[in-house]
């Protein structure tokens, strides 16, 4: 059987934006805010506010408060922030906005990727902010979801980034921009999120050209850097490039929703810098890559100059080892001769012979030149 709303309208079928005009009397008889669902609150509502021609005129503490508050508007707008709001009050929007089923599943489940799906007269939009953090390196990523109706904005945060409050506060500061309703809302948010990207392509930049000063000064512990930053980089890309089919999408739907001139061009402008960062993301990616490479050459280079270095090391090392074994046996010869005759054995035939002695001498001299000249001839001295 399918989900009904509070209208009794099936759910998964149809998905209609909730009247602008405050019901009639008779039927507030039969829906009043009394006759709500009661929604268990707790501290995920940051922000609401009703607004007419761009002025705030209710500030309500509660879902069923603004509910109430934007009945008794004629023509008036919520903006309604919620930070990890529960299942029950995601229900509670979704029953009394008509929010698609689909929506509020990927709203509750979250890590989606950055899209715009419309359902009628509802836009859901997701988005990805980023914050670079110096020390570790890294790009820290906060998922938005926005559901964009006729006169509503909900905003959905899953974590710390962005903060929301300044785009609030810049858009109740120009109330001619925010009369133009949810959707001037929808091109602030979305400003604001690319307006953020610029720091972490700064950043990104920033820790490039140190990696170049690191690769050419033969720092050995900067291809782990290289790699952990091309893996922010490709995350980095992940969020921002399908950003730009979101920006795509608005800018083919702005004849056919009766989206104003000037939020033309707002949004054209911000279409154009979310262009740049793709760009310098896309450079970055392919920089890092350059580097990598040329940092493996400069490696392997170090590593021939290193064995070169060993290889000659080795042969200087073989050359003396030659050189003083050739010494070592042309000195062995005469003191083999020496030894023999300094046993001084009574019968040696040679102790009581004139020439023994002279022989021996020339024997010993003999026999290491003779032993000189095969070494020198061989190069071994």
């Amino acid at each position: 059987m399918a989900n009904l709303n509070r209208r009794g309208i099936p759910m998964p079928f149809v998905s209609r934006a909730r009247r602008v005009d405050p019901p009639s009397a008779s039927s507030s008889a039969v829906a009043t805010a009394d006759d709500r669902p009661a929604v268990r609150e707790r501290d995920s509502m940051v922000d609401s506010a009703v607004y007419a021609d761009g002025v705030r005129v209710a500030s309500p503490r509660t879902l069923a408060d603004t509910y109430r508050a934007l009945d008794e508007t004629r023509g008036g707008m919520a903006w309604i922030g919620l930070y990890r709001p529960s299942e029950q009050e995601l229900m509670s929007l979704a029953d009394e906005f008509n929010l698609h089923p689909l929506a509020i599943e990927d709203a509750i489940v979250a890590h989606q990727r950055p899209k715009l799906e419309r359902y009628d007269t509802v836009l859901f939009v997701v988005l990805k902010a980023a914050n670079y953090l110096d020390v570790p390196e890294e790009v820290d990523f906060g998922e938005l979801h926005l559901f964009v109706g006729p006169n509503f904005v909900i905003t959905v945060r899953h974590s710390e980034s962005p903060d929301l409050s300044t785009v609030r506060q810049r858009m109740e500061a120009e109330p001619d921009l925010l009369a133009l309703g949810p959707q001037a809302v929808l091109y602030a948010i979305i400003d604001a999120v690319v307006d953020a990207y610029s720091p972490v392509v700064a950043g990104l930049a920033n820790d490039i050209d140190e990696i170049e000063t690191q690769v050419f000064g033969g720092d050995a512990l900067v291809s782990r850097r290289i790699y952990e930053l091309s893996r922010e980089v490709i995350d980095f890309q992940r969020a921002t490039h399908p950003l730009s089919a979101v920006m795509l999408a608005l800018e083919r739907g702005t004849a056919k929703y009766g989206v104003t001139q000037e939020l033309e061009r707002r949004l054209r402008d911000v279409a154009d810098h979310l262009t740049q960062v793709n760009e310098r993301v896309d450079a970055f990616r392919y920089l890092l890559r350059d580097i990598l490479t040329v940092n493996s050459t400069l490696v392997a280079e170090r590593q021939n100059e290193e064995m070169t270095r060993l290889a000659h090391s080795s042969n200087t090392q073989g050359e003396e080892v030659k050189k003083i074994s050739s010494w070592a046996a042309i000195l062995f010869a005469p003191s083999l001769i020496a030894g023999i005759y300094g046993m001084n054995f009574t019968h040696m035939p040679e102790l009581d012979w004139p020439f023994g002695y002279p022989l021996a001498v020339v024997a010993m001299f003999g026999l290491s030149g003779l032993l000189y000249a095969v070494f020198k001839r061989r190069g071994w001295l």
